[in-house]
């Protein structure tokens, strides 16, 4: 899954202004891929406390304090989802509650997406949000960093977003491939 979008400063053309970013970075080597290998590999104990929990919190309480704002000062927050657990466990410590975190969680139907988890659960906030909410959002990337972004919803979110199809109906509408189709395309099957 993917997600993508365009940032720009035009107010005519802006459905949520971006209010604020802040950025926390370390080198944690808690993810991996060697050249020419086909698999991922984990760092084990460095992939949870000190890499993704760190990086995520570190983020997003340098925004909170950066614009003197709080959890409940958002409608919606969207964090990275590797899994359907850490993202419930970090907004929790945070202070974040489940109804400002579940319409964003598309993991537990999609998967994890890696760097894409983020940007699809706030197109699946965007798919609902009204204007005038706030949408607080932490990303992660191995290695390791974390951004954190404060959003606010204009009045221009209403009119674009008949133009494409909403998260839920993608993915109410997927299309399962047989293993061996599956194994084609990683190269497990060579024809």
């Amino acid at each position: 899954g993917g997600a993508a979008y365009i940032i720009g400063s035009d107010p005519d053309q802006l459905v949520a202004e971006i209010e604020g970013t802040f950025s926390f970075t370390t080198d944690t080597p808690d993810f991996w891929r060697r050249e020419g290998m086909p698999y991922p590999e984990h760092g084990g104990r460095f992939t949870g406390e000190p890499a993704y929990f760190k990086h995520i919190t570190s983020a997003a309480r340098g925004l909170l304090t950066e614009l003197d704002t709080k959890p409940t000062d958002y409608d919606y927050a969207v964090f990275h989802q590797p899994n359907g657990k850490f993202p419930r466990r970090v907004a929790a410590s945070l202070g974040f509650t489940s109804e400002q975190i579940d319409p964003g969680i598309a993991v537990t139907t999609l998967g994890n997406t890696y760097s894409a988890s983020c940007m699809i659960g706030l197109a699946a906030i965007l798919d609902i949000a009204t204007v005038g909410e706030r949408i607080f959002m932490t990303s992660f990337g191995s290695g390791a960093g974390s951004d954190a972004f404060s959003f606010n919803v204009t009045d221009l979110l209403d009119g674009i977003r008949s133009g494409a199809p909403s998260v839920s109906d993608l993915l109410a509408d997927k299309e399962y491939v047989d293993y061996a189709t599956y194994a084609r395309h990683k190269g497990k099957i060579r024809l």
